[in-house]
């Protein structure tokens, strides 16, 4: 059993977006106790969507990317203990072991651990020069290799983190080839038309893009990496390998002390898992989502992570609200920003809204006759004024949507 001076009021498991702004709407909403927020890697929390953008671009030095600077901790006294590892829990005892061996009591626990990058299962995948691009050591890990003289990347994966690190890559004169094994990239969040966009304007970039492209394996020289190897026996030469396949969440411990869950822990409207006095938030927990009927889903945006926060604080200090946030996310790509609202899955009507040669326009997905979601490239005005269309189930008649010449907020009822 951990003492008292090893006992913390809440403790916060992972230190990204969501724990840290659970330590944040905590003092917001008036909680005075002890807080210790445990985090895997030795940096404070900082933002995890640069990596893949302007950090890795260069533009932005860490200390931009930091969600508070480190006095702003101490200010709110919440305490951090970083480089550590939460391996496993006792929620009878409400305690966690560290993998140091040593265990702290508490009296909530909230669980913001993400997840981790899925990794390849083929042979190679090992090899030094096949990065991730998850946390700062992962891009510190990829820019000195850049630095070191690679120029020949090859990029596994058509979604967001892959586009977006293909994307940066052509800016320091590295040759790209980018594989997605799905017909289209982002095949899984948007529509065909969106799709198309991207797959040009990367091409137009100078990447080669290829999807249903099936890869066997990672080429290497026995430590450091060669080529990747497609199906068809061809091998594309390879200094670096950036893989971008989606995340497994970090819930081991959790399912192991007997939560609810299998992909992710299962959370209800407040974000309590099935233990006592233990919640979850962000990318690793499974709730019942009102854009989607109802579905039970996880949510990997930085939205989803700082608003399931609030709900867990709010739940901790005696005054529940439910989760019912609206889903938004973003993309930085070249010059194009592309705002989405909603969630598109399950749509079965795309409307173009304006004309992608201009490089501005929008894509509104319909369900049922209803506006679902939007995907806005470099078209604020729509993402501002769709967020109504979304929220209110709105409907309106696909012919009405594709006129661009009329503002969406003279179509809210």
């Amino acid at each position: 059993m951990a003492n008292e001076a090893d006992r913390a009021d809440v403790i916060i498991v992972g230190a990204g977006h969501g724990g840290a702004q659970a330590a944040i709407a905590l003092r917001q909403n008036g909680f005075e106790g002890r807080i210790l927020v445990i985090g895997r890697e030795p940096e404070i929390p900082y933002e995890r969507p640069p990596l893949s953008k302007e950090y890795l671009a260069r533009e932005k030095t860490f200390d931009r990317i930091c969600i508070r600077p480190a006095q702003f901790w101490e200010d709110k006294q919440v305490e951090m203990k970083l480089g550590a590892e939460v391996v496993a829990l006792d929620p009878a005892a409400h305690t966690v072991k560290l993998g140091d061996g040593s265990e702290i009591g508490y009296g909530k626990l909230i669980w913001a651990t993400g997840g981790d990058p899925r990794r390849l299962s083929c042979m190679g995948a090992e090899l030094v020069g096949v990065h991730a691009v998850r946390t700062k050591e992962d891009a510190d890990r990829l820019m000195s290799e850049l630095d070191a003289g690679a120029k020949r990347a090859v990029v596994i994966g058509g979604g967001y983190i892959g586009l977006e690190a293909a994307a940066v890559l052509t800016k320091f004169d590295v040759q790209v080839t980018l594989l997605e094994a799905l017909p289209r990239v982002l095949a899984r969040v948007a529509g065909e038309a969106l799709s198309e966009f991207y797959q040009a304007e990367h091409r137009a970039h100078g990447v080669d893009l290829r999807t249903g492209a099936a890869m066997d394996c990672i080429e290497g020289d026995g430590t450091k990496v060669t080529g990747v190897r497609m199906q068809d026996g061809s091998v594309l030469p390879a200094d670096i390998v950036i893989v971008g396949i989606g995340i497994i969440p970090c819930v081991g411990p959790l399912l192991v002390a007997g939560a609810a869950g299998g992909n992710g822990v299962d959370v209800d409207e407040f974000c309590r898992t099935s233990l006592p006095d233990v919640y979850a938030i962000g990318d690793c927990a499974a709730h019942a989502n009102d854009f989607v009927d109802g579905a039970v889903i996880r949510l990997e945006s930085v939205q989803n992570a700082n608003d399931q926060a609030t709900t867990a604080a709010k739940d901790i200090c005696g005054a529940p609200v439910p989760y019912k946030a609206t889903p938004w996310f973003w993309s930085n790509q070249y010059d194009l920003r592309l705002q989405t609202v909603g969630l598109s899955t399950g749509h079965d009507n795309a409307v173009l809204r304006g004309d992608p040669a201009t490089r501005s326009f929008s894509v509104v997905y319909l369900k049922g006759g209803k506006v679902v979601a939007l995907d806005c490239v470099n078209m604020v005005k729509d993402y501002v004024q769709g967020k109504k269309l979304v929220e209110t189930r709105a409907q309106i008649s696909p012919e009405q949507l594709a006129d661009a010449s009329v503002p969406l907020k003279e179509m809210v009822a």
